[in-house]
């Protein structure tokens, strides 16, 4: 963290280019995008240790050390003002931390997420349903203290085991998922956009060009980035980079978007951003094996005012599809969008690909390893550009985004 931010961007674009060098030419890479060095980080995963009197939010290990992490600079303002507040709440309503060497106690994470107006949900992760009657009967004080938190919850995970939550969820509050208006620029590559983008905007605005707002509901156990700001301008890029097609690939009527999550790739394709000039969209369908995550998407393509042609979501298993037998879900897409987890697509889903051919491909992955592995598999599929995205400042990890043509 002391190195310049803009060396630490240098640094890493060389590494990303030389991991990919085999499948992505140098030509390819288009100017990365930059994060704030503070204050980005719209996500709060904090271990819970101490005393309900003097809790301690942040890191807690299995001998019974910690570190509080309160004052992380790295927190979007809405979360660092909460936090203070959530530890006072904690002690109020008496909720017990729970301790790993001791194996007692409730209260194990608290899980806080700020949406760009500064709304807040916030998760408390218990060993049991035991304290959920407290936390409802706390819930009017919490409001009081945190006039901004929209979403409050109580996730539950019994086991011993270093797992960040479990997989029943218990909503304390009316509303059940968050809204995150994004401000995605309507030009991802103007001149100057990739350090606006993710940096500091100038005064008057949040970035380089006009921007349309995307709004998205993000329910609880969903997934979401870390970096907002970065995060707009992924999906900015990937809506300019499917609307520019290659000559000869002809139109662009259906688009998949697999490992979709609460839909930010496939509504930003399909014109979901209000304040655009634009014509419609294609076609999307985005498939994710997270229930939770395609009802957000669902919710937000009807905000949209996007009919089912439009904008369809379900939910399955996105590594099962083949794209070459795809009649029951509207013929072979023009575009197919992955955005998978860390581990890649796999050998089998990337065989598929390959086989089935489809003309252009998105990719936006989180791990240049597997990404480089996924490549060699679809060797008909050639890098038409790249790039990276500081989704992860002062750190080695990247996202990049590759757009494939056949």
């Amino acid at each position: 963290m002391g190195v310049a931010l803009a060396d630490q961007l240098a640094a890493k674009q060389g590494a990303v280019a030389q991991r990919l060098g085999p499948h992505v030419p140098d030509g390819a890479w288009e100017p990365p995008v930059a994060s704030a060095p503070l204050r980005f980080r719209g996500k709060a995963k904090m271990a819970v240790s101490g005393t309900a009197s003097a809790p301690v939010l942040g890191l807690a290990d299995r001998w019974g050390g910690a570190v509080d992490l309160r004052s992380c600079p790295l927190h979007v303002p809405a979360i660092e003002e909460a936090l203070p507040v959530l530890a006072g709440f904690i002690g109020e309503a008496g909720l017990e931390p729970y301790s790993i060497p001791g194996r007692r106690g409730e209260l194990k994470h608290l899980l806080v997420t700020a949406s760009p107006d500064g709304d807040l949900m916030v998760r408390f992760v218990l060993r049991s349903d035991r304290l959920v009657g407290r936390l409802r009967d706390g819930l009017g004080r919490l409001r009081t203290l945190l006039p901004m938190l929209a979403v409050a919850s109580a996730n539950i995970q019994p086991v011993h085991q270093a797992i960040l939550e479990g997989p029943e969820e218990i909503v304390l509050t009316e509303e059940d998922r968050l809204l995150m208006r994004l401000s995605l620029p309507g030009d991802a590559g103007a001149p100057g956009a990739a350090a606006l983008m993710g940096g500091a905007a100038p005064s008057g605005g949040r970035g380089a060009a006009a921007r349309g707002e995307l709004a998205l509901y993000l329910p609880t156990r969903s997934f979401f980035q870390t970096n907002t700001a970065v995060a707009e301008a992924l999906y900015a890029t990937a809506r300019d980079w499917a609307a520019d097609a290659p000559a000869g690939t002809g139109p662009m009527r259906r688009a998949w978007d697999l490992f979709c999550g609460v839909g930010g790739f496939a509504l930003a394709l399909a014109g979901a951003a209000s304040g655009e000039e634009r014509s419609p969209g294609p076609s999307v369908l985005g498939v994710e094996i997270s229930a939770s995550a395609i009802d957000g998407a669902r919710a937000s393509a009807a905000l949209a005012g996007l009919s089912a042609e439009q904008a369809r979501f379900e939910a399955g298993d996105a590594r099962v599809l083949d794209p070459s037998a795809a009649r029951g879900l509207g013929g072979l897409p023009d575009l197919l969008v992955v955005n998978p987890p860390r581990r890649g697509i796999g050998e089998e889903l990337a065989g598929r690909i390959e086989a089935s051919g489809v003309a252009r491909v998105l990719y936006s992955s989180c791990n240049p390893a597997s990404l480089a592995a996924d490549l060699g598999r679809m060797p008909s599929l050639r890098v038409r550009r790249a790039r990276l995205f500081d989704m992860f400042p002062h750190t080695p990890h990247a996202e990049v985004l590759v757009e494939l043509v056949r």
